[in-house]
């Protein structure tokens, strides 16, 4: 005869099962991170870090915040060592808050984003974020109801960036970005931090032709063959350009690609070093799905290439593993630079060959 606490588990379960979304069954209890199903769905609690080394961190972090600028400018190392070990939940909103700039931002306008967002806006923008809604985390507490408070949010914050830099608009990639810091922090603050990322950490990425993501790409491609040649090696064979595979990675900063765990630890580094992380994730992906005994010889043709990168093994995406062999790629400053610079000279040499070849013609 089953416990009462079996029963009761059973009852839970049962329970947790019983709703439909979209024709899909979602549990009415959300995990931790307040998904109720889908892909990004977290059954088992995870505790890898031991709670008292979690309160020593929060505390570490809240000394470090209350004397924020004396750490960036004089101490920036210890930064990012913290950042790197992982930000203890309770402290991670502010902290994504002050890694970025977003604060500093809020600060210095502080009655911009509630003007922008009485604002009517472009109408053509107003629509594709209207439409781009019901897509954003569809499974997660906060967007599940499409009347409800966080995709109101959403579309403000997003209305309110189109707004703001008329330039850009609004791009797709922007959507998952928003609710992801939605999730996190008010929606002030998410605003802040997504024009910090937008105009700073990826400046060009969503403009009309994404010219800077593409040479990125080539520079992913460059380091590839630093770090994995076999890899680099296949996929050249294949003629599998970058875009092919990296666009979504880049755009959304693996909001799309990883599990949650992974993401928020990627974030946290993110946020503290730059662009250079989503690099980083890059290279161990495309190394360790790929470059697995036996991977290539299965992968005859681009398509099952392709197939593998959109579907990387689980264990490789594990947040400990991704950050473990994040630290171990044998790149330094110079590496990321040398390619910059011998990526941005190709392509300027092109575009001027380009020019020439069209005026003689």
């Amino acid at each position: 005869m089953a416990s009462y606490q079996e029963q009761a588990e059973e009852d839970t379960c049962s329970e947790a099962s019983s709703a439909v979304h979209n024709g899909s069954v979602i549990s009415t209890v959300p995990d931790r991170h307040g998904f109720l199903g889908g892909s990004q769905y977290t059954a088992d609690p995870k505790q890898l870090v031991p709670p008292s080394v979690v309160l020593r961190r929060e505390q570490k972090w809240l000394r470090m915040l209350s004397n924020w600028e004396y750490f960036m400018t004089k101490n920036y190392k210890k930064v990012r060592e913290r950042c790197r070990k992982g930000i203890p939940p309770s402290v991670r909103p502010r902290a994504w808050l002050y890694l970025c700039g977003g604060k500093l931002l809020l600060e210095q306008r502080r009655t911009l984003y509630s003007c922008l967002i009485t604002q009517d806006g472009d109408p053509r923008w107003v629509d594709d974020i209207r439409k781009d809604l019901n897509r954003q985390f569809p499974f997660h507490e906060m967007f599940v109801d499409q009347e409800g408070h966080g995709q109101r949010e959403l579309f403000q914050v997003l209305k309110a960036y189109s707004i703001l830099n008329a330039t850009i608009g609004y791009c797709q990639a922007q959507a998952p970005l928003a609710a992801f810091l939605l999730m996190h922090m008010p929606a002030e603050q998410a605003f802040w931090c997504l024009v910090s990322i937008c105009d700073k950490y990826l400046a060009g990425y969503y403009s009309q032709g994404m010219e800077t993501l593409q040479v990125d790409g080539d520079i992913l491609f460059g380091l590839l063959k630093k770090v994995s040649p076999n890899v680099y090696k296949h996929l050249k064979k294949q003629k599998v350009e970058p875009i092919l595979y990296m666009t979504e990675w880049f755009l959304c900063v693996f909001t799309r690609a990883l599990p949650w765990d992974t993401i928020l630890r990627v974030w946290d580094m993110f946020l503290c070093e730059g662009v250079k992380i989503i690099f980083k994730v890059a290279l161990v992906i495309l190394k360790f799905s790929l470059g697995r005994q036996g991977v290539l010889k299965k992968c005859p043709t681009m398509y099952e290439t392709l197939e593998v990168l959109r579907n990387p093994p689980h264990a490789i995406m594990d947040e400990e593993f991704v950050i473990h062999q994040m630290n171990r790629l044998n790149l330094t400053e110079e590496d990321f630079e040398y390619e910059h610079q011998r990526q941005t000279a190709k392509r300027r040499a092109a575009q001027e060959n380009g020019r020439r070849s069209g005026g003689r013609r």
